[in-house]
């Protein structure tokens, strides 16, 4: 079968056009034609080793996103039938409860196999059924981009009908933050760079919306919107060095800054008073388990939330949408047809 991987050495230039033979399920396992996957920004920092040793040993299949088909099962199967339309969960090991060192080095695309590959072997427990009315294209984009916008809206913010929550840009995890926080309630402030953007997030159910190459103290700026309860009870913090300090002026005091990217950069150079004084919480975000997985998709089928699909691409074109993924300045996710 056909599969991708990085080979020899790390780095996007040994990112291969392979081959591999087909997996067969053992005990409790399932295999699974792969239809769809979709690209992340971790996608292009793990061909690099971006996270060290965390990425894994070569040869390496790279990508966690994507959607399949059952085709056959192992012994003793009972979570999925053969002919169900799955998507692999991001940290196969992590069903539910709370993140651990193993749980969290569970992860497809590295350290573990991705589903760059015409057909994967996956544990049961590392599957979920994806509702009929999602395209293959819908479903792809959900186990990284989709469940931590829901953990850090959801699981972990607990946003409630009436907060105000401020996001980010609008990547494939801001979209999906905006989605959430709609179906919470919430009033959504969007920021981006971007005027076009920022319409189509408008057209999309957000607000209010900064264009932060305009109005660089967006901070000061959103005071306005805010001045109610003294700003944001939720932050989508998706920028990281060069945002946070902005974010930690524009969240209320004792509201939650729900860090999950660092585009900007990753050495903190912030105000700590703030966050002590103002009682900020802090939270990390790093996906989530296969039961966040299952209510996020029990959600979305209850309010058809869909997906934002941009450029599609194909199995042997690779190489070109991380490229595309890249360049940014693209709406939507970019999504790989098998």
């Amino acid at each position: 079968m056909r599969v991708f991987q990085i080979e020899g050495d790390w780095g996007l230039d040994n990112l291969k056009l392979s081959d591999r033979p087909e997996p067969r399920p053992g005990p409790g396992e399932v295999v699974i034609a792969m239809r769809m996957a979709s690209i992340n920004a971790r996608d292009l920092i793990v061909p690099q080793r971006g996270y060290g040793q965390a990425t894994g040993e070569l040869p390496l299949i790279p990508v966690s996103d994507g959607v399949g088909e059952v085709v056959e099962l192992g012994d003793g199967v009972t979570r999925v039938a053969v002919g169900d339309r799955v998507c692999p969960t991001y940290f196969q090991n992590w069903t539910s409860g709370q993140p651990s060192p193993e749980r969290l080095a569970s992860a497809l695309g590295g350290p573990l196999d991705g589903v760059m590959a015409d057909r994967v072997c996956l544990s049961e427990q590392g599957v979920v059924r994806v509702p009929d009315y999602l395209s293959d294209a819908e479903a792809a984009t959900l186990p990284c981009a989709a469940l931590t916008a829901w953990s850090a809206v959801v699981t972990h913010g607990r946003i409630r009908a009436g907060d105000k929550v401020l996001i980010q840009g609008t990547g494939g995890v801001a979209l999906f933050a905006l989605a959430f926080a709609k179906i919470q309630g919430a009033h959504v402030t969007v920021i981006s760079s971007s005027d076009e953007r920022l319409q189509r997030v408008r057209s999309m159910g957000a607000h209010e919306t900064i264009n932060y190459s305009e109005t660089e103290n967006w901070a000061r700026a959103s005071r306005a919107i805010t001045a109610d309860r003294g700003g944001y009870d939720n932050i989508i913090e998706l920028g990281g060095a060069k945002t946070l300090p902005l974010s930690l002026r524009a969240v209320r005091p004792g509201g939650t800054l729900s860090m999950i990217g660092v585009l900007s950069g990753i050495n903190m150079e912030a105000s700590l008073g703030l966050i002590v004084a103002r009682q900020v919480r802090l939270q990390g975000v790093t996906v989530g388990h296969r039961d966040g997985f299952e209510a996020m998709l029990a959600a979305m089928a209850q309010h058809e939330v869909r997906p934002i699909i941009g450029k599609t691409f194909t199995f042997e074109q690779l190489k070109a949408a991380l490229d595309h993924q890249h360049a940014g300045g693209y709406f939507g996710k970019t999504v790989i047809q098998f």
